[in-house]
Parts: structure tokens; sequence; C-alpha cells
């Protein structure tokens, strides 16, 4: 996610002259498209492929640029997130061996990347959604340090008010606040593109709107963030609710569109409704360094870069996004696919890719009349459903019918795809392999996201959270290897997370963060009843807004019992006998650190804060459960090898 060769705007007369330059090129786009300016005939393709870093803990790991630096690879550029890297394949044009071209030159920059980043002490991994990422990998420590992103973050954080707000419920719910734009650096993609003849815009870019929620119901692998198990493309909430720059202010009577969008109709005749509807309903963010006078060229048979467009265009998320190119000094307009998730695999993401590939080319032929026998609104439910349960849901389609999506895909939409293909001369091979994967993932049901799901289910009630997270990033970086899909793979392994003590060095990858919790005006005879119920010592006191206030412990209870005095007031609240300043910890707080407190102090509960909010809690409990957990395994381990 990025903007280049931006300049600060301010407003007023900069962003008068910024909007100025905008208007300007689309009216010089409107005239190359009259002059019949742009390159038609070919089908060309292209990716781009967004990847994580991680160390040897499988924890992202912050060394983007200096693995850039070393790279030297003109094809590879920064992410938002200086654990994050982006590779740009060569345009290709789709016919003949591209799908095995495609597949060898990713192979090449992911092994050449690799190489690298290992002498960085880190490793790349293909996936939608790293699942050991936190909180807080989201400060602006991680931000790569480009004046881009820089601005990006101020003009997103001014338009929200400085807040990020994150809700998505999936099995679990995920509620949480921040400050910056870095959780969009949560998401990593494999974004394709596809030219299309000026003609055939509108028709093509249907086509990949309907085709959005199909395709990616067969990719979707992003269900797991935090921990919490939400949607199976979480990726797509992520980004919506993070690049929304409507404000907070907005009367809810209000209609506003945010700026990461599906859509909201189907497109007529031109890709200008595109850009003068994104003109008309966002602000510019940024001006360009870029001068030219875009009109006075075309009027000379010249072709302009139309920066000013471009500039606006970069900030505005359609997940179907219209492009604008020149190639060998002809220009051309592309549709870029937003939509796929990085991974599981290279061999899912070029299966990915021939699926699209071959339906955009299809489609067009079998449904030229889809915006007439479809609602719009239909596909922009098929597309949240798709995010939402994956293979797992029934799409509209034609004609006001229903039909479940792996039916759909694999009755009509595989056989479609399959002839595209085949009509662009594609490899006879190569179609069958890589269509194959997509038949064998949809039948089986197993696409990424269910792999994930299965594997938590496997493991959830082993190790901590935190091993059980880097079981999952640890077991799919090492079927990555392979380049195995993901529907033939082993679920996870808890013992797949490596050297315990990754996983115990800071309080937060091991609190307990199911909590049972009493307000300071309680009875303290429900507090007694919790205790005993839920077989508990300690019960954090917090507030109406979860701030900590004190601490309850099963001792402070059997004191009141020895103390006839305080008995026979009557009714006792928890504030009458709770700790009100306890000792606390935070997520980040070192274990070493933890434990020190707790003997200094003399205390057998930590309760875990963060911003003055109770978030978790550690006991001494817990760290002789750990302790009791590595004892076993290393005299396991050394039994075995004693026989």
């Amino acid at each position: 996610m990025g903007v280049q060769g931006i300049e600060e705007e301010a407003g007023g007369s900069q962003h008068r002259a910024t909007i100025g330059r905008v208007l300007s090129d689309i009216s010089a786009l409107e005239l190359m498209l009259e002059k019949g300016m742009f390159e038609t005939g070919i089908r060309r393709i292209g990716a781009e492929q967004e990847l994580a870093l991680v160390d040897d803990a499988c924890q992202p790991a912050p060394v983007g640029p200096e693995i850039l630096d070393d790279l030297n690879e003109p094809k590879a550029t920064t992410e938002i997130g200086r654990y994050n890297l982006e590779l740009n394949l060569s345009p290709m044009e789709l016919t003949g061996n591209v799908l095995g071209d495609v597949h060898r030159e990713l192979d090449d920059l992911m092994k050449r990347t690799g190489q690298v980043a290992s002498k960085h002490k880190a490793r790349a991994i293909l996936i939608g959604m790293l699942p050991t990422i936190s909180q807080e990998h989201l400060s602006m420590d991680y931000i790569t340090p480009r004046p881009r992103y820089y601005a990006l973050n101020e003009r997103i954080c001014q338009a929200k008010g400085g807040q990020f707000n994150i809700q998505i419920k999936g099995i679990d719910e995920l509620k949480f606040t921040h400050d910056n734009i870095m959780v969009e650096a949560i998401n990593t993609s494999f974004q394709l593109h596809f030219q299309v003849n000026p003609e055939d815009f509108a028709l093509s870019y249907n086509c990949a709107q309907l085709i959005t929620a199909p395709t990616l119901a067969a990719a979707a692998n992003s269900a797991v963030l935090f921990g919490k198990r939400l949607w199976h493309e979480t990726r797509i909430a992520i980004f919506e609710q993070v690049v929304d720059t409507s404000g907070a202010e907005i009367p809810s009577q209000r209609d506003v569109l945010k700026r990461v969008r599906f859509g909201e109709k189907w497109v007529e005749s031109s890709v200008l409704e595109l850009y003068r509807d994104d003109v008309t309903r966002f602000r510019s963010l940024f001006g360009t360094d870029q001068e030219e006078d875009s009109i006075a060229m075309v009027e000379r048979g010249e072709v302009p870069k139309l920066y000013g467009l471009q500039t606006h265009n970069s900030t505005v998320y359609r997940w179907n996004r219209p492009c604008y190119g020149i190639t060998n000094g002809k220009p051309h307009l592309r549709i870029e696919n937003r939509v796929l998730p990085a991974g599981p695999s290279l061999s899912d993401e070029v299966a990915n890719a021939a699926l699209w590939f071959g339906l955009m080319v299809q489609l067009p032929k079998v449904y030229p009349d889809m915006a007439e026998r479809m609602p719009f609104e239909n596909t922009r439910a098929n597309f949240v459903a798709s995010a939402r349960y994956g293979l797992n849901f029934k799409m509209h389609w034609m004609d006001d019918s229903t039909i479940s999506v792996r039916d759909l895909l694999l009755e009509e939409l595989i056989p479609l795809a399959r002839a595209g293909l085949k009509s662009c001369a594609i490899n006879p091979d190569d179609i069958e392999r890589y269509l194959g994967i997509i038949e064998a993932r949809v039948a089986s049901g197993k696409n990424g996201a269910k792999w994930m799901l299965d594997s938590v289910a496997k493991i959830h009630d082993f190790g901590t959270r935190a091993e059980r997270l880097g079981a999952l990033t640890a077991a799919t970086i090492a079927r990555q290897a392979s380049d195995t899909p993901v529907h033939e793979w082993a679920l996870a392994e808890l013992n797949e997370c490596g050297d315990w003590q990754c996983h115990y060095e800071r309080v937060g990858q091991y609190m307990q963060t199911d909590l049972f919790t009493v307000q300071a005006d309680e009875l303290i005879d429900l507090a007694a009843s919790i205790m005993g119920w839920e077989k508990v010592r300690h019960i954090p006191v917090e507030d109406e807004k979860h701030n900590l206030v004190g601490l309850l412990s099963y001792r402070a209870i059997l004191k009141l019992v020895a103390d006839p005095q305080m008995r026979s007031k009557g009714a006792v609240s928890v504030a009458d006998i709770m700790e009100h300043n306890p000792i606390t910890a935070t997520p980040e707080m070192p274990t070493l650190k933890a434990i020190e407190l707790m003997k200094s102090h003399g205390t057998s509960c930590l309760p875990v804060v963060e911003d003055g909010k109770l978030v978790g809690i550690v006991t001494e409990h817990d760290y002789m459960r750990i302790a009791g957990q590595l004892l076993e395994e290393q005299l396991r381990s050394k039994q075995v090898q004693e026989e």
C-alpha cells in the first residue's frame, strides 16, 4: 500500500491545484478514448506478490528495507510495514506457457528473497494475515521509513479523528482500538492485473465484479487474527474499516461511501464512469510533484502519464480497481483484482490466477447481459458472504436463482475458466494442473481458511495462545516449502512452533484472557461463589469501562470469614476487602520481570493492563503449569534418548 511521487497537500490553493490536474487528466483520458489512442487486441496480465517476514520465533521481523537494499531487485519494493515486501511480476501475454512462467518467476523471486532474508535472520511467508502479528507490531516503530507512508498515515488519521475502531465477529469476536494506519500492515495479498480493450471495459469490469465472490471463496485463507477465529477472509473487514475516511461525525441518516469499497452499481459504458465517480465522492489525499499539460499532449498526439488522476486513483481502494498504464509508448487499460490473499502456496496462487483469468476471458461471452439478469446488490451481497463464510454459503446467481458456491464453481465456473484459457491457447497441461488444484480444493471444501480453522480446533486445548499461533505460522512456512496445494496439507501440530522459550518471553504470550471479574459494589458472596464455581483464587475488580480498580483474593475472603467484627456488619461489598492498588503487569512486560515483581511484592497474581484497561491475568499457577509441562517434556526426551 503506497503512493508514489506525492507532495504534501494542506488544502486551499494547493488542493485546488491538485483537483485541477485531476480534472484535466479526466478530460485528457476522455479525449484519448475518442481518438482511439489505446492499445487493443492483446491480453496482458501481471501480478503483485505481497509477503510477510518472520524471525526464527515466527514473530514479525522488521527488516524489509534492509532486505530490499541487499536484494537489489527492481521488481521488489517496500510495503507500509517493515515486516512486509512486495514483488512485482513482469507483464506477460495471456497465451502459451504463461501460467508456468508466472509460477517460475514467482518461485525465483521468492527463493532469492528468502536467501537474502536468511542473512538478516528472517524468513518469507505467503499468508493473507500473519497469525503471530499482535497489536504491539502495529506501532509506528514498525512503519517503513518512507515519506509517502508517513503522509498516508497523517491523512487517514486526520480523516478518522485519530482513532481506528475495529470490530469483526466470526466464531469469536474481535474489538480493538488503534491510533495509526499500521493496522493495514496486517494484510498481504496477491493482486492480479488484466488488460482489456477500452470498448470492452464496462463488460469486463462487470465480469470482474460478478466473479469476485466465488474466486475469493475458493482462495480464502485469512481466518485467524490476534488468536481470534473471525471471517474466512478477515482481510476484507480489516481493510475496509482501516481506510475509511468518512469520519465519525457523519449523521446516521446519511449514506456515506467508504474509500475501500466494492461498488454500488454496474458500469454502463466506460472506465470514465469509475474515475468520475471516485473524484466526485472522495477528496484528494495528496498532490503530485509531477507536472504535465495532459490535454495539450493528447492534442499533439503524445501520451500523457496522467499523474494527477493516477495519484488520486492510488488512494481510492476499489476491490476491483481501474488502472491506466503505458507499455512501449502505448497507453492501455487494466483491471486490478485486489481481493485475493497471499498464499497458502505458490501453486495455490497460480491456480487462483488461472481461475480468475479464465473467467475474465470467458464469462463476458456467456453472460453479456449479466447487468440485466442480476441486481448489483446481489453481487455485492455475494462478496460479503464469501469473505465471511468462504466456501460455505449460497450465492445469488442469474435470474433470481441461488446456488451453493461450491456447486457453482464445480458445475459451471471452473469449466468456463477452462474454456477461456483454451481460447487463449494456454498450454493444456498447465490448464489441467492449475484448474485441477481449484477443482480438488473446492470439492474437498478445504481452502486455506478451512485448513487454518481445522488446525486451530485440533490444537485449541493445548499449549498457550502464543504456541498455537506460532505453530500455525511454522506449519504454513514448512508446507509452503514443498509447494503442495493447501487441500493436501496435514493439519498443524503444536510441536511445530519451535523453541518453547520464544513463546514465554513476554507476559502477553501466555496470560489468561478469558477472565472472571466483578465490580467494586458487588456483594462479596457473589465473588466467593464465582471462585468456588470456576476454581479460581483471584478475581480482578473493574469498573463499567473495564478499568482495573482492584484485586480480590481467596485469602482476603478467608480473612473475612475469620473476622467476627467484619461479618457482624451485615452485607459486605467487594470494595470492603479488595486490594485497591494491586501490582500489575503489561502484555509487553518480560516474563523474568513479572516473576521478580511477584516475588518482591509477595503476590501470587498479576493483573495485566494496557492503558489502564484490564486485558489479562497471570498467576503462580500459570508458572507452575508451564514449568510442569517443560519438566515433563525434558524427562520424556531424556527417556527416549536412553531407550
